[in-house]
């Protein structure tokens, strides 16, 4: 049997990742190891491991971090640790190929972990931007140490090959988040809102804010422009989702203690929602606002207005749903105000999902199955292509 580890680090990649584990994981010609590290194993962001065995899936290795705080020098320790962590289970499971998917600096770490090692890899998500973090670096990265790829776009399969990636080995099969829509019953808002203890007959926001990692010491006085916008719609209930494990990630956390504190009736806050809950929220939310990527690739399907305020997915392939604005108090309540208009929401109507409409999961399953993983493919030959459009091919 074809070995196959998926290694994830957090609610955010795990979302994405469950389907194609339990396509993996259903298939008898293949076994499935997971791997988990990062905000999984941190109790202040739920010891979300929990939630994959509850989820049906054996975990073959946990990889500590060790990260303590917030500071860029607490990351750079931790992705130490989790290098010497990851090479230690890869050596014990011997995968034959590692899936990894994004732009996390715990994934990062898996993907040096694997390379002197020997293990194919195969990355989801590669090609996007996201300019506004050092995220951006890590899942270019990650594309050099990989020797498969599967995209989401035509415009991220361009840009894997211009990094000089094999065109016969970069799938474009879209956003395995989006399989979620077609595979799980939502619940009906009423019973959403009752269970999160929201009165179900008014309007509500979803609102995540991660930090700007490439603008030093922004991500408390942004986030307090987002809330003092929020004030300015207090006839409006909010969920929030809680930051990531990026730099500052505590200021922001700190920020939302005191605002909930102050609203407990209206607000809800949650470092875990899980899929069900989460996509139910995406489903019925008047806006979505913040910086999370999920604004941008599983809410165009519902065709709900998303708030993307600062740089954070600054290069990213949007839809007509997505208003951008500044991280200023009073560019974040007109760009609001223009999201809540139904004029703005029935011009979405008609409106196409740039990312895809689902079935990413059993595609990436199936080329897992068919690609070659013999020790030739590991001698990665750079692709030289002067004229790039003439080299795409249908790849799904």
């Amino acid at each position: 049997m074809r070995k196959i580890c998926v290694a994830t680090g957090g609610r955010s990649d795990y979302g994405l990742l469950y389907w194609l584990m339990k396509e993996i994981q259903s298939d008898s010609e293949l076994k499935l190891q997971v791997v988990v590290t990062g905000m999984h194993l941190m109790p202040e962001f739920g010891n979300t491991f929990r939630t994959i065995e509850q989820d049906g899936f054996q975990i073959s290795a946990k990889i500590v971090t060790d990260l303590k705080g917030d500071s860029a020098e607490a990351i750079t320790k931790s992705i130490g640790t989790a290098i010497i962590g990851f090479g230690k289970a890869f050596n014990v499971l011997k995968p034959d190929v590692l899936v990894v998917l994004g732009d996390r600096f715990e994934i990062f770490s898996a993907c040096v972990a694997a390379t002197p090692l020997q293990i194919p890899i195969a990355h989801v998500h590669g090609g996007e931007t996201s300019q506004g973090a050092f995220d951006e670096s890590f899942r270019h990265a990650m594309t050099k140490m990989t020797h498969y790829h599967f995209v989401a776009t035509e415009d991220a399969r361009r840009r894997v090959i211009q990094l000089g990636e094999q065109p016969d080995r970069v799938f474009r099969v879209g956003a395995p988040g989006l399989d979620q829509l077609d595979k799980l019953k939502l619940m009906s808002r009423e019973t959403f809102l009752q269970a999160v203890g929201l009165d179900s007959s008014k309007p509500f926001f979803l609102v995540t804010f991660h930090p700007v990692t490439l603008e030093a010491n922004t991500a408390g006085s942004q986030f307090k422009e987002l809330l003092e916008a929020l004030e300015q719609f207090h006839e409006i209930q909010t969920i929030f989702t809680t930051s990531n494990s990026d730099t500052s990630y505590q200021s922001i956390n700190g920020l939302l203690d005191q605002y909930i504190s102050r609203h407990q009736r209206t607000t809800k806050a949650f470092q875990m929602m899980g899929s069900l809950k989460y996509l139910s929220a995406l489903a019925y939310a008047d806006a979505v606002i913040g910086n999370s990527s999920s604004a941008l690739i599983e809410a165009p399907t519902f065709k709900v207005p998303a708030i993307n305020i600062g740089d954070r997915q600054k290069g990213r392939i949007k839809g007509a749903n997505v208003i951008c604005c500044e991280p200023r108090k009073d560019r974040i309540v007109q760009a609001i105000q223009k999201g809540i208009d139904p004029e703005f929401r029935n011009s979405l109507k008609d409106s196409k999902n740039p990312y895809g409409e689902g079935g990413a999961s059993k595609r990436i399953k199936d080329h897992l199955k068919r690609i070659s993983l013999n020790s030739e493919i590991l001698k990665k030959e750079f692709y030289d292509a002067p004229n790039i459009e003439s080299s795409f091919v249908k790849s799904h």
